[in-house]
């Protein structure tokens, strides 16, 4: 499978001008021949706007942006994952992403459980314990967002399940390079997983997203990296590589929980 990941800048509050930046990178993506295309955390309305505009612009996860990009990705052929704020059925606002495949079918909407600081406590609830892994081009997939990779539990959680590709919007920013650099490569490796890390760049208000945006091989090698610049990056992903991985280290197998989690 041939995955594409979005790096932009940020465009707080315009939620009709995101969705042109997305039919236009799916577009880009699908020429590439590209059958996903992942997009950063909170993409359709920008992730540092506060409170207010959060509970202004927050809508179901089958609201009318929802409608917008089940549309484009129809048109393009191509499935899609994008971050948005949430309002839940029970009037609760949730830091989610959804991602909708190629006929526009909805295969999961993922609410972020881990928030960071009280940038994310003030505008969000955090999501319930619910990590689904879903299958994608034969591909079994499961979505974190941002601060949810930093816990290397969430990601042994999915890994467990079954997946074999983890997708991660993000917002991440100054100074926590290091997440961008160390932390999703280790995730990779230790899970033997393809992992597709989308970030921003560039500023929002007071905000300095990092960039280096990156796809992450089974074995913690980087596909494809991004610099600080706005781009889309592509890559080649391989199911076979994470069989492979997950023979020459069977952490997986070899794990007993039953003795990590006796005293918990």
């Amino acid at each position: 499978m041939r995955i594409a990941l979005f790096q932009g800048t940020p465009n707080p509050l315009d939620v009709p001008g995101n969705l042109q930046r997305l039919r236009h990178q799916a577009q880009l993506a699908a020429e590439q021949g590209a059958q996903l295309l992942v997009c950063p955390e909170m993409f359709l309305s920008g992730y540092n706007i506060g409170l207010a505009q959060v509970e202004r612009l927050a809508e179901a996860d089958d609201g009318p942006s929802a409608m917008d990009v089940v549309e484009i990705a129809q048109a393009h052929r191509i499935a899609i994952v994008y971050g948005y704020p949430e309002r839940g059925d029970d009037g609760a606002i949730y830091n989610s992403v959804q991602l909708i495949d190629a006929h526009g079918r909805s295969l999961c909407n993922y609410r972020k459980t881990h928030l960071f600081g009280e940038l994310d406590r003030t505008m969000f609830s955090a999501g319930p314990d619910h990590f689904p892994v879903v299958e994608l081009e034969g591909w079994k997939v499961g979505l974190l967002i941002c601060y949810d990779i930093e816990f290397p539990e969430n990601a042994r959680r999915l890994a467990l399940a079954g997946a074999e590709l983890i997708l991660v919007p993000t917002a991440n920013m100054a100074p926590y390079d290091f997440v961008c650099q160390v932390t999703v490569r280790s995730r990779a490796q230790e899970n033997q997983c393809y992992l597709v890390y989308a970030n921003y760049c560039g500023a929002e208000d007071e905000i300095q997203y990092c960039g280096q945006s990156s796809i992450i091989g089974p074995d913690g090698t980087p596909l494809a990296m991004a610099g600080r610049e706005e781009c889309q990056l592509l890559a080649e992903v391989v199911r076979e590589r994470v069989a492979q991985g997950r023979e020459a280290f069977p952490y997986l197998t070899d794990l007993r929980q039953e003795v990590l989690w006796r005293n918990a």
